[in-house]
């Protein structure tokens, strides 16, 4: 039960990004009440011991750490650190008849050399390089932005300071940059993908989705990288959670919130334990849900489009290319099927409303960076973890048998992963104490009943570009609207994944929301 009947703020949702901005208001010594409908916090960034009476604590839902700002970690105290991986990415392929790939990781030497091996020239790493140098600059100029009040679009391009890039990733669609800068089909996928996770779109959408996404995922921390959460991701809402109560904030669990009221001035949340007042709300789940608190019209449907898929192994598989060891090949991002062509088909496929006759998906081994998830006894034994997220899978397509088609889809996106294995997965996973192989699945419509993720979309909606659109509402120019939090109410604040420059494991949402707060006193 809550202790008082009134609060400076009430947080609903106890995720990631209500635990930053519970943290940060108390620390400030507002009065702080976080209600979570689960019976624990963390949201989507849970460790999960996953198959039974195996000791093995599995990140189930998101899994790497890049946007996370090291200024929450610091501001907060939190006792969490993250471990780089040395291998960025593995491709396999198959070139004149014969398994090769390519690896990007271990020195620019080496991966030079992987190039051209692959290509038969320095032409595309050149192009490597030069793409990613001027990706890793925007990284430098725009992520610094993410926890300041929103810019302008004019100010943003400034900062950016380049006007063909700027160009090309806000304004015309990825698709032109990627086929003017490679000519390698295989290497133009490995770029397209960090615009595709769970994001349903082709490379020429005039939506421009795509770019977001891909903006969102190269410019985390300044670089760009994507790296390991040491004692997986519950290690961080554990951290946070802990924070949270050391500066005084309340955290209620198995309370689901069933409505919000306010008049703008002040408001009554209810929840299972009954209603409390509250200053401000801040609302750590998808506008969707906020939209049923209060009672309005929902807004436009939002739709996820991934599969996630948890597995623990009694060892790594053998490769057909026996140029890499596997333990190299899966400490990066594994990518399966995410030729340039082959997303494409794959998006035309499902945008036709079939599943992917060869399923686009990647996987990586978090156990390789970082065997604390894992028993001793597991570690001795030699067991791993996967972790693979498909592309190209929207909701709609469960719609009408959720289970089947999962099952469905799974079974082959795993025979597209033994194409290039010289052995089948299903030999190298463990079993549980009832004998069932140590692999699980969730669809966008599994992710919808179980997070509250609208359709499974695990930005809530699509992201947004960081920085400030036009407002035509009261709520411009208030602090709310500054720092991207705004909803049509002054007092009730949107913390998590759907609000401007939300998405991913950040906390910046959270940071934002509680700064908003802390403006208006």
């Amino acid at each position: 039960m809550p202790e008082r009947t009134s609060y400076d703020a009430v947080i609903v949702g106890g995720g990631h990004n209500g635990l930053v901005a519970a943290a940060y208001l108390a620390r400030a010594g507002r009065s702080v009440l976080v209600l979570e409908r689960l019976d624990h916090t963390g949201g989507a960034a849970v460790s999960t011991r996953a198959f039974a009476g195996v000791d093995a604590r599995l990140s189930r839902y998101s899994y790497l750490v890049s946007l996370l700002p090291p200024k929450i970690v610091q501001d907060l105290g939190l006792r969490f650190a993250v471990r780089k991986r040395t291998v960025s990415s593995y491709t396999p392929a198959v070139r004149d008849g014969r398994p090769t790939g390519l690896l990007v990781g271990g020195g620019e030497a080496r991966t030079r050399t992987a190039f051209a091996e692959l290509t038969g020239s320095d032409r595309e790493f050149t192009a490597w390089q030069r793409f990613y140098g001027s990706t890793q600059r925007l990284a430098e100029r725009v992520f610094p932005t993410l926890t300041g009040p929103l810019p302008s679009r004019a100010a943003l391009r400034a900062t950016v300071d380049d006007d063909a890039l700027w160009h090309a990733l806000f304004e015309r669609p990825l698709g032109e940059l990627v086929e003017e800068t490679f000519t390698d089909d295989l290497i133009r996928g490995v770029v397209l993908t960090d615009a595709l996770i769970g994001t349903f779109a082709g490379a020429h959408d005039p939506s421009l989705r795509q770019n977001r996404c891909f903006l969102y995922h190269v410019i985390g921390g300044g670089t760009g990288d994507w790296d390991v959460p040491i004692g997986g991701m519950g290690a961080l809402t554990d951290a946070l959670a802990d924070a949270a109560r050391r500066a005084g904030a309340e955290i209620v669990t198995d309370c689901a919130v069933t409505g919000i009221a306010t008049d703008g001035r002040s408001a009554e949340v209810t929840c299972d334990q009954g209603t409390v007042g509250a200053r401000r709300v801040l609302v750590n789940a998808a506008p969707r849900e906020l939209a049923r608190l209060l009672g309005e019209a929902p807004p436009p449907p939002a739709e996820g489009a991934q599969l996630k898929v948890n597995m623990l192994l009694t060892r790594l598989p053998r490769l057909r290319d026996t140029g890499v060891d596997p333990r190299e090949a899966f400490s990066g991002t594994f990518h399966i099927a995410e030729g340039y062509r082959q997303l494409e088909d794959a998006y035309q496929q499902a945008e036709s409303g079939g599943l992917p006759v060869s399923p686009p998906s990647e996987i990586y081994c978090h156990s390789l960076t970082d065997p604390s998830i894992l028993g001793a006894d597991l570690v001795r034994q030699g067991y791993q973890t996967l972790t693979l997220f498909g592309l190209h899978a929207p909701a709609r397509l469960f719609t009408a048998d959720n289970d089947a088609t999962r099952d469905r889809l799974l079974a082959a996106t795993l025979a597209e992963l033994d194409t290039h294995l010289a052995e089948p997965l299903a030999g190298c996973l463990a079993h549980d104490a009832d004998g069932r192989p140590c692999i699980e699945a969730r669809s966008p419509l599994d992710l919808d009943r179980e997070l509250g993720l609208p359709g499974g979309n695990i930005f809530h909606r699509d992201l947004a570009f960081p920085y400030a659109e036009p407002a035509d509402d009261a709520a411009e120019g208030t602090a709310p609207a500054r720092w991207g939090v705004a909803t049509t109410h002054p007092n009730v604040l949107l913390c998590g994944a759907g609000a401007v420059r939300g998405g991913g494991v950040s906390g910046i949402p959270g940071h934002n929301a509680a700064m908003a707060v802390l403006e208006e006193g």
